[in-house]
């Protein structure tokens, strides 16, 4: 699965954290975080603190993996110039 998002990040943190039978407040205490901020995580909470994310994601045993995705490469916008020139000769009276 691709994590773009918080919300995604939330999304696996929260179906793993059930794949092994823990509820919030135990995972909470497990990880040294409060249930509340487990449930914001879980929610995608935007602004969660990096290391108690990481703390999280390794005490459920998920992986996490950085590339670059090529596929999706944002290629820079040419302008074709000479046609432009040439669609506006064409056009002139």
């Amino acid at each position: 699965m691709y994590v773009r998002t918080a919300a995604d990040l939330g999304a696996v943190i929260r179906d793993r954290r059930k794949q092994l039978k823990l509820d919030q407040a135990a995972f909470a205490k497990q990880i040294g975080v409060s249930r509340q901020w487990v449930i914001e995580i879980e929610r995608g909470h935007p602004r969660a603190e990096l290391s108690l994310v990481l703390r999280a994601v390794d005490a459920l045993n998920i992986r996490l993996e950085a590339g670059v995705d090529t596929a999706n490469r944002r290629q820079p916008s040419t302008v074709d110039i000479d046609a432009i020139v040439a669609k506006a000769k064409k056009s002139k009276p």
